[in-house]
């Protein structure tokens, strides 16, 4: 379905508007798409040529769009069947990728989980020392969104400030509902669940998240958070929630570990049962305040760091996704069997240039057509 994109203005980074990062002019691009032997049907048949086509179609023929865009797909195996990149872009660019950072942080948060240091009914009351009814607010809140705390404030994009004292500052705020009854996207419950990790870990958000991905991962030591991502601005008080800066490649990998349930290779970062429980929505008859995508005409409903693609969200959903305010927009589809990325780094703001609701329409456009490939 065609979404009415950029009516709305999403705010999926939650951060401070500033100008982005050029894309690197001689990063490539407009090459062929690399398909690999698996995407070849008896025949030697291309069966990716109707996701190629729309794809092309759709970013080619965009008004006001940059017209640098990638799509990459991996199968069940997690081998890349897919590869296509238009306009000034390629798999080592490094872009800030916005919202898809929330799938990344709630990885390290299910990792610290897997160790035995919280639990997602740990309390801010027990970890963090907080009083009164935000003492009850649970990780399994903070990470649905549903911790009932203002969805956002000034601190969290506060790049002169530090971590701990956002949160001291959150610690005050007034509940705009009772923990568990309200759903609002927004960035100040990530760093609330951040700042557990780091009490029960002894570790900073920075110092975690190497421990936890970019080590095991072989990422670049330029792979980090920020509070102000375009500007590279911030380490001490890192956007949990929107300030990942990362290249497409690095960040597949970690695609693949969620699509793997936790599992790559030798590395592991949380356990199966807690990627389970990420494709269900825990609190279904919480009143929704803040959903941006559902401004968009969209149903989804929110799990644990991701969005829920299905009419029974309650149930558990196969189809998950993290799209961010510059359109870069991953998706795993543990049910067809298959991980993808649509990336990009829109140069203007959501706002203006509508890139979230074109990337999630062509997401949902490009599925139906990746299993068609996929299929035996």
């Amino acid at each position: 379905m065609r979404l009415l994109a950029g009516a709305v203005l999403l705010c999926i980074a939650c951060g401070p508007r500033m100008p982005p990062i050029p894309f690197d002019p001689d990063a490539g691009g407009n090459e062929p798409a690399v398909v690999q032997d698996a995407g070849l049907a008896d025949g030697g048949v291309n069966r990716w040529a109707a996701v190629e086509a729309l794809f092309t179609e759709r970013v080619t023929t965009r008004d006001g769009g940059s017209g640098a865009m990638g799509l990459v797909v991996f199968d069940g195996r997690g081998q890349k069947v897919f590869e296509k990149y238009l306009g000034p872009i390629n798999g080592e660019s490094r872009i800030a990728v916005a919202s898809a950072s929330k799938l990344v942080s709630a990885m390290v948060l299910f990792e610290v989980i897997r160790r035995g240091q919280l639990t997602l009914d740990s309390t801010t009351g027990q970890v963090l020392g907080w009083t009164g009814p935000k003492a009850a607010i649970t990780l399994r809140q903070l990470l649905s969104f549903t911790s009932g705390l203002p969805p956002n404030n000034l601190c969290t994009s506060n790049p002169l400030t530090t971590l701990a004292a956002c949160v001291n500052v959150l610690s005050g705020v007034t509940l705009e509902a009772p923990p568990g009854t309200r759903y609002d996207y927004g960035s100040t419950h990530l760093h609330v669940a951040a700042r557990m990790a780091e009490v029960v870990t002894g570790k900073t958000w920075p110092q975690l998240f190497d421990e936890v991905a970019r080590q095991p991962l072989g990422l670049s030591s330029e792979t980090e958070y920020f509070c102000a991502p375009l500007q590279r601005a911030g380490r001490q008080n890192p956007l949990v929630a929107g300030g990942l800066v990362i290249t497409p490649n690095e960040y597949a990998k970690l695609l693949l570990v969620n699509a793997g349930r936790g599992t790559l290779g030798t590395t592991v970062i949380g356990a199966p049962a807690l990627y389970d429980e990420q494709g269900k929505e825990p609190f279904p008859g919480v009143t929704v305040g803040v959903s941006p995508v559902q401004a968009l005409g969209l149903p989804f409903r929110y799990g644990l760091g991701a969005w829920l693609e299905c009419a029974t969200p309650g149930q558990g959903c196969a189809v998950i996704s993290s799209p961010g305010a510059f359109g870069f927009t991953p998706w795993v589809d543990r049910q067809a069997g298959h991980a993808a990325m649509l990336v990009t780094q829109e140069m203007r703001s959501s706002a203006e240039s509508g890139v979230v609701g074109f990337s999630i329409d062509l997401e949902q456009a490009l599925q139906p057509l990746i299993r068609a490939a996929l299929s035996p």
